[in-house]
């Protein structure tokens, strides 16, 4: 069975419903790049972020909202994700359009650092949509398993996996090898 190669905007999508934390890029007025990582919630189509009403990031945006995200793990052979986009402020404050799931997805987070939902939407009150323009998947010389259709990953996939990871760990042997 054949691996069915996913179009980059399906690879980032499937990136974008996992990670975390992103990589915001914006230019400052003088063309300096500024770089960030923010929590976000995507709905497929946008990403959401939350951020303090007079931060860097959003002084930038409003002289130039065309932004860079940058998101997945660099393992071994870089599998990662850079996605053009531009960007609007608007009017509305988080707690207008803050996603359903998005304090959800950060509760764990926002514990550990003593920060509470209604601390967070009032902290972080002017939200920023970011609606991707181009899509740029991005890794070495392998074919990553974000680029996978998982239906077609399959056993053989996952073994192969398995033998990457495991290998140095077991000496380089394939998995189910016996030892002489």
């Amino acid at each position: 069975m054949s691996a069915t190669i996913l179009a980059p905007a399906a690879r980032i999508d499937g990136l974008l419903r996992t990670e975390v934390t992103v990589w915001l890029s914006t230019a400052t007025p003088d063309a300096t790049p500024h770089v960030v990582p923010i929590w976000f919630s995507w709905d497929g189509e946008r990403l959401f972020v939350a951020s303090k009403p007079h931060a860097r990031k959003v002084r930038d945006l409003r002289d130039n909202p065309r932004v860079m995200v940058a998101l997945g793990e660099p393992d071994e052979d870089f599998d990662v994700g850079l996605v053009e986009a531009v960007a609007e402020i608007p009017s509305a404050t988080t707690a207008d359009l803050l996603p359903a799931n998005h304090l959800a997805k950060y509760a764990q987070r926002m514990r550990a650092v003593g920060l509470t939902p209604e601390e967070y939407v009032a902290t972080y009150s002017q939200p920023i949509l970011i609606r991707p323009t181009r899509f740029l998947p991005w890794h070495g010389r392998s074919v990553p398993a974000s680029a996978v259709e998982p239906a077609s990953r399959g056993g053989a996939g996952l073994r192969r996996l398995l033998e990457r990871l495991l290998g140095p760990v077991r000496g380089g042997g394939a998995l189910g090898a016996s030892a002489a």
